[in-house]
């Protein structure tokens, strides 16, 4: 197994170092260059610097590719990875933090990724092990029902991957100067945020069984946002106002109770009704493609 991390000053490439295993190291800013090759050049092959952002893996452009925005198939191919199916073991293991101003977009672009089987995630269940704030790990985490926490990223992210804590580590630790690029806490007023959470984000092995496949899991990603878009509307509601008639029935048949909350259902029951809605006669997806669409370019 490879590991690679956006770098930083070093501190996380030097503990990894430690732990004996081989690291990519992603560095984006050039003044950490130097310091990073001399370690790689004093070490026998453990260690690969490829100037690059791992954040800006496949950006929506045409044309030429400039550093340190990189494809990943180019970064994987530098690091002798091959794609493996699915359902085999995990092929890859990433560490880094998130920059914390783009935070949540990069959670969305990530999670587009995985369910699209895009960019790092052609490769197989691509691991990820990230440093995010603890205010973005709560909402990731959440239980149906909790006001303000329970989102379409919650329901997403707990269908797609097995969610597990690994480590927290107050704010305080962490140098904080905008000015130089570095880590600013972010202010939460509704969720708790006074440290960063180390969080491992291993895909499910069984994400594309039945009928959620990377063809249609937009539809399925777009569907979960526009029930949750209202947490308290009812979900008989929503499904009236796609014009299903038999929305009713569609929930009995799915043992969820005619009066159930968005915000009130699991994130398997959001699936399971994503399915039911696909083998059902009285629903068509085609209606939604333009809305799925914009849902894209907006997150991208």
């Amino acid at each position: 197994i490879i590991y690679f991390s956006p770098s930083g000053p070093g501190i996380l490439t030097r503990t990894l170092l430690n732990a004996g295993v081989r690291v990519v190291a992603l560095e984006s800013n050039s003044a950490f260059l130097p310091n990073l090759q001399s370690l790689e050049n004093s070490l026998d092959g453990q260690l690969k610097v490829i100037y690059g952002d791992f954040f800006r893996l496949d950006p929506l452009v045409t044309g030429t590719v400039k550093p340190p925005a990189m494809c990943s198939d180019k970064l994987f191919e530098s690091m002798g990875v091959a794609a493996v199916p699915w359902r085999a073991d995990v092929p890859v293991k990433i560490f880094g933090i998130l920059p914390q101003r783009k935070e949540r977009n990069t959670l969305w672009r990530l999670l587009f990724a995985l369910y699209e089987c895009n960019s790092i995630y052609r490769y197989g269940r691509v691991e990820l092990n990230v440093f995010i704030s603890e205010k973005e790990y709560k909402v990731l985490t959440a239980r149906p029902g909790e006001s303000g926490a329970y989102q379409a990223l919650t329901v997403l992210w707990q269908v797609g991957c097995e969610i597990q804590l690994l480590h927290m580590e107050p704010w305080s630790s962490f140098v904080t100067n905008l000015k130089n690029g570095g880590l600013a806490v972010p202010k939460s007023t509704r969720l708790p945020n006074d440290h960063l959470c180390l969080v491992r984000l291993t895909p499910q092995q069984n994400l594309f069984t039945g009928g959620l496949k990377p063809t249609n899991s937009a539809t399925f990603i777009f569907m979960v946002k526009q029930c949750l878009a209202k947490p308290k509307s009812r979900l008989t509601d929503r499904l009236n106002s796609w014009s299903l008639d038999s929305g009713g029935k569609l929930l009995s048949e799915l043992e969820i109770p005619k009066n159930a909350q968005a915000r009130n259902l699991y994130p398997e029951d959001y699936r399971r009704l994503f399915e039911a809605l696909q083998n059902s006669s009285m629903f068509t997806e085609t209606w939604f493609h333009d809305d799925v669409l914009d849902s894209i370019r907006n997150i991208n």
